[in-house]
């Protein structure tokens, strides 16, 4: 009854206080009838309590979302399954969903009547605007009998997880030439017949050695040809991707960080698709997926990945190692010194292919936010060591940045590569 009489609401509270006040003066005045109103003014929101209490002890709650998994910018839909299975049908419920802001508003339902034993369905709208894992609820219940003199608060659904991946964006293509045997080219090479023996012939790179030219493959096509013996890779590609704080402009959703977020999570959907297992670390070794078989070549394991990831606070590129580990790399860089790039260089193989896209981060920044380094200089450092280099804007497609990456470029004269490097030492 204690529990009962808490929840009476203002209206309820007044109304208790008046029949209470009304039945000292028919006691002091002797008046029977008066003693009956109070009676009456204190029983009404005494009933009303105790209804509402048990109708609100009987409400069962349900909540799903469809689907759970869903890109950014895409709609979900949560759904609610409400019942009561109290022996009086529970009416005036107030209901409000706890609903994160990057997924939409609040949104509340009023529901006069809820039958017994009968299941009411409501559903709302999602409209998730950023990456991330949210968390959907608690659902709140306000119970009400019909005269409002009594309420109470009851959590009906606990939490439901909610998981934004980046958007992928379709792309088409694979880079051309391969590198020391790695890569889609060698693979097909040494699954394309008897032929010779664990052997790849691709074109002379600088650096090559002379004793592994291949004659026969050279006189056939008038250009210098080597031979590979080493079988490709089965490890795939590496994905590095750039989260450095520092290295990016803008907040929210249209920030440089998100925008290479969803390059990273398309290149890896886009080279799983095409037979890579690929291995997504970020620019402090940290990997991300692909640490398994099994997981390299689902596309969920990459995008929850990157849904849950967060910025970092380092501030330099400090390799220490080659992250992609004498294999192929796609590295996504944000705003990139010459010296940082030079920790990348100096641990990738020669002969390893390896692409980068450099993010003009300034084209992103506020008015309030600092400069970024152009990247220029980064980028004719990066080509002169062999890489592949696109840049990129926030106008950019990033099937237009994934296209001229597959576009096969010019390998630096060697004159001109070691007098670059002397004026970088």
């Amino acid at each position: 009854m204690r529990r009962a009489l808490s929840g009476l609401s203002t209206r309820g509270r007044c109304l208790l206080a008046a029949g209470i006040a009304a039945a000292l003066c028919a006691v002091v005045l002797d008046e029977r009838d008066l003693l009956r109103v109070a009676v009456f003014l204190v029983a009404l929101p005494m009933l009303a309590a105790v209804l509402a209490a048990r109708s609100q002890v009987r409400l069962l709650a349900v909540r799903r979302l469809l689907p759970e998994r869903v890109p950014v910018g895409d709609g979900a839909e949560a759904e609610l399954e409400l019942r009561s299975r109290g022996r009086l049908p529970a009416g005036g419920l107030l209901l409000e969903d706890g609903v994160p802001y990057a997924l939409g508003g609040r949104p509340r339902f009023v529901v006069e009547r809820l039958p017994r034993n009968q299941a009411m369905m409501l559903r709302y709208p999602l409209r998730p605007v950023i990456r991330g894992v949210h968390r959907v609820g608690p659902l709140m219940a306000r119970v009400t009998d019909p005269f409002g003199l009594a309420e109470f608060e009851r959590e009906l659904a606990g939490h439901n997880r909610l998981v934004v991946v980046p958007r992928v964006a379709a792309l088409s293509g694979m880079p051309t030439g391969s590198g020391l045997g790695a890569g889609e080219d060698g693979s097909l090479l040494m699954r394309a017949g008897q032929g010779e023996d664990d052997a790849v012939v691709r074109p002379y790179r600088q650096g090559d050695d002379i004793r592994k030219v291949h004659w026969r493959s050279t006189a056939r096509r008038d250009e210098l040809m080597v031979r590979v013996e080493e079988r490709p890779w089965r490890g795939g590609t590496t994905v590095l991707l750039d989260r450095r704080s520092a290295a990016h402009r803008g907040s929210g959703p249209t920030s440089s960080l998100e925008w290479a977020v969803a390059l990273a999570a398309s290149v890896c959907v886009h080279l799983q698709r095409h037979g890579h297992a690929v291995r997504l670390v970020t620019e402090d070794g940290v990997v991300l997926a692909g640490t398994s078989a099994q997981a390299a070549h689902a596309d969920h394991v990459v995008l929850d990945a990157l849904a849950a990831l967060g910025a970092s606070h380092h501030r330099d590129l400090a390799c220490g190692a080659d992250p992609g580990h004498g294999h192929e790399m796609v590295a996504v860089l944000g705003a990139t010194t010459p010296a940082a790039v030079g920790e990348l260089i100096r641990y990738r193989p020669r002969g390893a292919r390896s692409l980068a896209v450099l993010l003009e981060v300034g084209a992103w920044a506020t008015g309030s936010e600092e400069s970024a380094p152009d990247p220029g200089d980064a980028a004719r450092l990066l080509r002169a060591a062999g890489w592949r280099v696109a840049l990129a804007r926030p106008d950019t497609p990033m099937a237009a940045v994934w296209n001229e990456l597959c576009q096969p470029g010019a390998v630096p004269a060697p004159a001109m590569t070691a007098g670059f490097f002397r004026g970088w030492a």
